[in-house]
């Protein structure tokens, strides 16, 4: 039974209501504190009357000694039954046999018998005399004799009782006050996180991440606070997500509508070639070709694109002068009527990263360079090598018509297209896959108008 006992609170501690656990412990601890103090008073009011007492059986069994020096055994003053007696006092041999016939009212214990025989120092206790509480000094009187002196304690019972019963009192206030703050605290504590508690279920049940805890006015930032900040960025950052998840849906949608649709259109037309002529099943199966190119490319950049970082057992040092003549060349047979300008330093620049990956990128700008650019004007790229603490740079430079000042911030979006670049053949996704690249190595590409004319990208490591 009590080892189930035992399994059940342990249970109810994880599995109880906080705000329960909470008011509970603060009731406990503000009433441990509030019980532990009424019982130090009470303790020291206890110890404090019955200190009066025995100063007034020190100074009567003293006064008795003066007035009665050398007296025989027996009782010497007092009448111990009245309250307003004086202290009542008796003289006790060391043996028995020397008792006083008949004997005296107060009991004469061992103890009693060894202070008169010298070996026993002299001490308290606590005595009923005629059916009343008494406080008793037994002390050394004279050789082979001790002295037993005795006061009524009824008015220091009386008080010690009125003190507990104010005490207990005080105790049970104490105890109902720390019940009261607890209850309170664990709800002004604890109205935050209920908050929090709200609107994540709220978010949960609505699917809705436009919502947000309400916070303090400022100045009265504390942990729970904090907490709630961060729990409201933390939303704020997931709608962000999603809403860029459903852009990225969208967009998607709508550019894999029309190479589908062409897909479509070429596919049926192949299926009826018995009716087409050579020349017209030839281009059908081109353009087809072409579609299919088109849409797994689109689909492997939406899948390259979905990655958040870069495979890091991949990671190694690359030559970046090596790798841009390399990309240039790719370029220009690709381009064979843009001329690309390359500038390299003559020492090696290394940059720890992905060689494919960075390959990737450096020829997404040249593509998108040669794309924008004007016929037979250059494309002009320029490394230059980390100085002063800084990293390597790169520029690719073309002198086409620029990008305006109302698309410069979409440069980088996914599926962004200018309104001159609607009608050039490209996803919208290359500059965006190329700034992903760029973050996953810790660069940072940018996009500016250049001096004169065209757009600057600008690649810092």
């Amino acid at each position: 039974m009590s080892g189930g006992r035992r399994r059940l609170g342990r249970v109810w501690r994880r599995r109880g209501p906080l705000r329960t656990r909470l008011a509970l412990s603060v009731t406990a601890a503000v009433a441990l504190v509030a019980v532990g103090v009424c019982a130090a008073a009470f303790l020291v009011v206890r110890s404090a009357l019955y200190e009066q007492l025995d100063l007034s059986l020190t100074q009567s069994a003293r006064l008795a000694a003066q007035r009665n020096p050398g007296a025989e055994p027996g009782v010497l003053a007092g009448e111990c039954r009245f309250l307003a007696a004086p202290a009542c006092a008796e003289v006790v041999p060391a043996d028995p046999a020397d008792d006083p016939r008949p004997p005296g009212q107060l009991p004469v214990a061992p103890a009693a018998r060894k202070v008169a025989e010298g070996t026993k120092s002299p001490y308290y206790t606590n005595i009923t005399v005629a059916g009343h509480p008494a406080r008793m000094l037994t002390t050394d009187y004279a050789k082979g004799r001790a002295l037993q002196v005795a006061l009524r304690a009824d008015t220091v019972e009386d008080g010690i009782e009125e003190a507990a019963g104010w005490l207990v009192l005080t105790a049970a206030a104490g105890v109902l006050l720390a019940a009261l703050l607890g209850y309170w605290v664990s709800r002004t504590g604890l109205a935050p996180v209920a908050r929090l508690t709200a609107t994540a279920e709220r978010i949960a049940a609505t699917r809705d991440a436009r919502h947000r805890i309400e916070l303090p006015p400022p100045g009265r930032e504390d942990e729970i606070t904090r907490l709630a900040t961060s729990f409201n960025t933390m939303l704020g950052e997931l709608e962000q997500s999603i809403a860029a998840q459903r852009q990225l849906v969208a967009d998607a949608s709508h550019e894999l509508r029309t190479p589908l649709t062409a897909l479509r259109t070429n596919a049926e037309l192949l299926a009826r070639a018995d009716r087409l002529t050579p020349d017209q099943r030839e281009r059908a199966s081109a353009a087809l070709g072409r579609q299919l190119r088109e849409v797994t490319g689109l689909v492997n950049d939406l899948i390259e694109l979905a990655r958040d970082e870069e495979p890091q057992p991949l990671v190694e040092q690359v030559r970046l002068d090596a790798l841009v003549e390399h990309c240039a060349q790719a370029a220009r047979t690709h381009w064979p009527a843009v001329p690309f300008h390359v500038l390299v330093p003559a020492e090696p620049v290394v940059v720890p990263g992905v060689p494919a990956r960075l390959s990737r990128l450096l020829g997404n700008l040249l593509d998108n360079a040669a794309k924008f650019g004007r016929d037979g004007l250059p494309v002009e790229v320029e490394l230059v090598a980390g100085v002063r603490g800084r990293g390597p740079e790169l520029t690719v430079r073309d002198h086409g018509p620029g990008i305006s000042s109302e698309d410069l911030p979409h440069v980088f979006d996914r599926f962004y297209r200018a309104g001159a670049a609607r009608a050039l053949p490209g996803s919208g996704l290359g500059l965006a896959m190329a700034r992903q690249i760029a973050r996953a190595h810790s660069a940072e590409l940018t996009a500016e108008a250049a001096p004169g004319g065209g757009a600057l990208f600008r690649l810092a490591f």
